[in-house]
C-alpha cells in the first residue's frame, strides 16, 4: 500500500503488522499530532484508529472486488499524552457481508490506555474504470 502523500504519512503513522484478525500501528506524539495545549490531539487519535480499522477491514474482503470505507467512528479519550509514541491495536468485532466493525485501543509506552475507539466500515463494490 502506497501511503505517500496521505494522512498516514503526514501524521507519521507506521503499520507494524496487519491481518484480518489484528492490526498494530504506532504514531509519534509530536508537533504533527499535538493540539495547541501540547497534548495528543483527539483527532490524531481518531485518524490512527480509523487507519488501523480500515487496514484491518481490507484484509477481511476480496480486494479484487471490494473496498472498505469508514461509515462511523467513535472514540473515548481516556488519558492525555504530551510526547513519545502511541501504539494502536485493532481487532475485529464483526466481519459481515456489508459491514465490518473494529475495536481499536491506543496505548502509551507503559501500556496505559490513552483512547478506545470503535469503527464501522462499509464494504462496497469496486467501481470499474
Amino acid at each position: 500500500m502506497n501511503t505517500n502523500g496521505t494522512l498516514i504519512e503526514a501524521l507519521g503513522i507506521e503499520i507494524l503488522s496487519a491481518s484480518s484478525e489484528k492490526v498494530e500501528a504506532k504514531m509519534p506524539v509530536d508537533e504533527r499530532t499535538r493540539q495547541p495545549f501540547g497534548l495528543l490531539h483527539g483527532g490524531a487519535s481518531v485518524a490512527l484508529a480509523e487507519t488501523v480499522a480500515s487496514i484491518g477491514g481490507l484484509h477481511c474482503v476480496d480486494p479484487e472486488r471490494e473496498v472498505c470505507v469508514g461509515l462511523e467512528i467513535n472514540a473515548n479519550h481516556i488519558r492525555g499524552k504530551k510526547d513519545g509514541i502511541v501504539k494502536a491495536i485493532g481487532t475485529p468485532l464483526h466481519k459481515g457481508r456489508t459491514t465490518v466493525v473494529w475495536e481499536v485501543k491506543i496505548f502509551d509506552e507503559d501500556e496505559k490506555l490513552i483512547c478506545v475507539s470503535r469503527c464501522t466500515l462499509a464494504v462496497i463494490q469496486k467501481r470499474s474504470s
